[in-house]
């Protein structure tokens, strides 16, 4: 189950979304946020895991 969650963030980082979505690689601006919270998570376990 998905929930809606509302975030502030940089215009600039605004604008990079916006242009990876331009690129198609994803469907919508809470694609872009999702896959990048999942990398970030990855990213956070492997180093836990040292």
């Amino acid at each position: 189950m998905k929930t809606r969650l509302s975030i502030t963030i940089d215009e600039d980082k605004a604008k990079e979304i916006s242009k990876i979505l331009k690129k198609g690689l994803f469907r919508n601006k809470s694609h872009v946020m999702e896959y990048a919270l999942i990398k970030f998570l990855e990213k956070e376990d492997e180093k836990s895991a040292r």
